[in-house]
């Protein structure tokens, strides 16, 4: 939508009526556009920019979006809120409205009111989003009028209602898990028990310790230590001693002792001997 279109419907909208009442009082008396006008306001804006007639295409039907967004209401958000996303949605229409289709501006723009509102509600309904997939926004809008209509859902209702939407049984059980929950306070109440696991919040079950920054860092600098003191302590044994070390320990498949004694001509026991030596001075190496 252009910046200059939402600048100029957005500034002579008549919202400073001082209440919501107000607003939708005012948006009532404004009179609907008759096909013909409607068409020739489209055409204008269409094929000249015309901003006054994407304007009062806009105030005409603005109306329309109250009407639309009250029946948002039961997921107890703002109506205020629902309307200005609906009015959005509006000037969305306007812009890619097209009067050649031979449709009416009001049967173009409700799905265009509705998407902005749906994206409202699945922004705010929840902390934590409950719909991301084409499915689960379907089952969101359409699963709450049926559960508020049947209650907890029997398996016989859950495939009617899966058949019906087009989506499987187990999203269906999904959606009605995520609808029944509620949003919990990451931090306790200041009045709540702190011995009740009924109401404990999350918070409770962290381990304090474990992300504590002085602690962390401690750890990754004796880490760097370790590592450094290894690669010094490696490199003062004699080339085969080091080998040796480095495949029996070091290496991601391990070597086996008659594997490295067949390479050195040695037996499997001078290679034990070899690698017991080694880890030795690795040890005094690394202490000192």
């Amino acid at each position: 939508m252009s910046t200059a279109l939402a600048r100029v419907d957005m500034n002579r909208l008549p919202l400073k009526v001082g209440s919501e009442e107000a607003y939708i009082q005012a948006v009532n008396q404004i009179p609907m556009l008759s096909a013909e006008e409607e068409r020739e306001l489209a055409l204008a804006y269409r094929d000249h920019q015309d901003l006054e007639a994407a304007r009062r295409m806009v105030l005409s039907h603005l109306r329309f979006v109250v009407h639309v967004a009250r029946g948002y209401s039961g997921y107890g958000l703002p109506l205020a809120d629902l309307i200005q996303e609906g009015n959005v949605g509006l000037m969305k229409a306007v812009k890619r409205f097209d009067p050649d289709v031979k449709v009416r501006l009001v049967s173009f723009a409700v799905h265009w009111i509705r998407a902005e509102i749906h994206e409202y509600i699945l922004r705010n309904w929840r902390i934590v989003k409950v719909a991301t997939t084409k499915a689960q926004r379907k089952l969101f809008f359409n699963l709450r009028s049926s559960k508020r209509r049947l209650g907890w859902l029997s398996r016989d209702e859950v495939d009617t209602v899966a058949r019906d939407l087009g989506v499987k049984p187990e999203q269906v059980l999904e959606m009605e898990s995520r609808l029944s929950g509620h949003d919990v306070a990451f931090d306790p109440q200041p009045d709540a028990d702190p011995d009740d696991s009924v109401v404990r919040s999350p918070s409770a079950y962290l381990e304090a310790g474990r992300l504590d920054p002085a602690s962390e860092v401690e750890e990754a600098d004796w880490e760097e230590h370790q590592s450094r003191s290894l690669q010094y302590a490696l490199a003062q044994l004699d080339e085969r001693s080091r080998d040796i070390v480095c495949r029996r320990w070091l290496a991601e498949d391990k070597t086996t002792l008659q594997e490295l004694a067949e390479q050195y001509s040695v037996s499997a026991e001078r290679v034990r001997q070899l690698e017991k030596n080694a880890l030795k001075k690795l040890r005094t190496a690394m202490a000192a």
